[in-house]
């Protein structure tokens, strides 16, 4: 029925199923092999450039790293990565505070006379306008 459907010969989908592997196939078996017997001896922590290398230099298989890559995706073979540690500030509790230079007046009468920059945008240098004018800043909202 099966064969009906997909218009497909009887005889062709008997070749098929009984056709032997390809040489491709047959290669990436035997390298799918030694790609998994080098991650198993590297404790699991070896991607596909380290795997890659080791094929390479250790045992001379030449082959391309996307092929490497492919069969360790298909295969589900993943190497350990580093993860990213979050750095966070530590307050010095002996240290003291910066001084209100401004005492808290933000109201201005003449341009270039107190500039101002908010500390999160400047830490994460997200914008280009960290530091500003004041006084323009209260124009250009106004206006």
């Amino acid at each position: 029925m099966a064969c009906r459907v997909l218009n497909v010969s009887r005889s062709g989908y008997y070749e098929w199923r009984d056709r032997p592997p390809s040489t491709r196939e047959a290669e990436n078996t035997v390298l799918l092999k030694h790609i998994e017997q080098i991650h198993a001896d590297s404790r699991g922590t070896y991607g596909s450039p380290r795997v890659h290398a080791e094929l390479m230099l250790g045992l001379g298989m030449p082959v391309n790293l996307k092929r490497v890559e492919r069969l360790m995706r298909e295969a589900g073979i993943q190497g350990l990565y580093r993860r990213r540690r979050h750095h966070t500030t530590v307050r010095d509790p002996a240290g003291q505070p910066s001084a209100d230079l401004v005492n808290r007046q933000f109201t201005v009468d003449a341009p270039d006379r107190l500039w101002i920059t908010d500390i999160e945008r400047h830490e994460a240098l997200l914008n280009r306008e960290e530091v500003q004018d004041l006084l323009r800043s209260a124009v250009a909202a106004v206006g």
